[in-house]
């Protein structure tokens, strides 16, 4: 009876193990093969914008390293928070990822009620590039400098109009910031992304706008814009003789944005390290340390683990930021 117990026991124990030896070997089997399909990225912008150029080109890189297909997936409206909630929702297998700006974080503190957790429905991949903003006027305007600014807003009777990529973006919020610190009135105008916005600020629809470099510059070097001042406390080696607003009598105006990958909930870990590995490495590919420095983009490329931590610092960050800019909740 003993000896016939212990066999049967001896017997379901080798069965588990085989069992576990089993599994473990499956999804060993399945990160080692992943990527076997296309990835989607969404973008929650139009094209042409900041956030869909920096993705784009990364994401074109990173296709050649994995040897699949990244289709770029523009979904945008509600200040980039549809595209995201699409993000959200999907599968978290690793197909469907979000490259989305410092705005991803910006939101949860400026909107009364979201679709998803901007913090805790994703998981952090990398950060893909530190960008300044650059305030922009049109190429007839008569302003010339940050003074000009300060000066044309006193005298105009509605004070100057200033476009965003939308509420709560890097652009209102740097928009907001100077209108307080400089006591000019300054009328927002949202849009549906930075592309949009500038055409209108090329065309005279707007007075001004801090923009991302990386839509901007394009519209700078061509002579349609004209570039006033950058965000950061630091001139910016693509715009070495435009100074930055901190030197133009705003000593403590320092803002700029940012732009990552995050995957659904849920994505396994071998999956986003993955992920973050093969961006990593397309960010250092020359053509795209270029195509980044024409822009006056930096790459980064963190680990899962650093992007976390820069994430959770940032939200903090923006939170003061709204809180000081005075912006009200949507």
């Amino acid at each position: 009876m003993r000896t016939s117990l212990g066999k049967r026991l001896a017997f379901s124990l080798g069965m588990c193990v085989l069992t576990a030896l089993g599994i473990g070997s499956v999804a060993v089997h399945a990160a080692d093969t992943f990527p076997s399909k296309p990835i989607k990225m969404v973008v929650p912008y139009p094209p042409g914008g900041p956030t869909d150029l920096v993705a784009r080109g990364v994401g074109a890189a990173m296709a050649d390293i994995i040897g699949q297909p990244i289709v770029v997936d523009n979904k945008s409206g509600a200040s980039g928070m549809i595209g995201a909630d699409q993000v959200a929702r999907s599968a978290p297998d690793g197909y469907t990822f979000l490259a989305n700006a410092s705005l991803h974080v910006i939101n949860p503190h400026i909107y009364k009620s979201m679709m998803h957790d901007a913090f805790n429905d994703f998981v952090p991949i990398t950060q893909l590039a530190a960008v300044p903003l650059v305030l922009v006027v049109p190429k007839d305007s008569p302003i010339k400098t940050v003074a000009d600014v300060v000066a044309e807003g006193k005298r105009k009777q509605n004070g100057l109009n200033f476009g965003s990529a939308g509420t709560s973006s890097a652009q209102h919020l740097s928009g907001e910031s100077f209108k307080n610190l400089a006591g000019i009135p300054m009328q927002h105008v949202p849009y549906k992304g930075s592309a949009p916005a500038l055409t209108d600020l090329v065309g005279g629809q707007l007075d001004l706008m801090f923009d991302s470099m990386p839509s901007a510059m394009p519209f700078i070097k061509s002579g349609q814009l004209r570039a006033i001042a950058v965000t950061t406390q630091k001139r910016v080696a693509a715009l070495p003789d435009v100074p930055t607003v901190a030197e133009s009598g705003f000593p403590t105006f320092d803002i700029s944005t940012w732009y990552g990958l995050w995957a659904p909930k849920g994505t396994p870990d071998d999956i986003v390290a993955k992920l973050s590995a093969t961006a990593k490495q397309a960010l250092q590919d020359p053509k795209i340390a270029k195509q980044y420095a024409t822009m006056g983009a930096e790459p980064v490329g963190s680990t899962p683990q650093e992007f976390a931590q820069y994430v959770e610092s940032e939200g903090k960050k923006w939170a003061k930021l709204v809180k000081q800019a005075n912006v009200p909740l949507q």
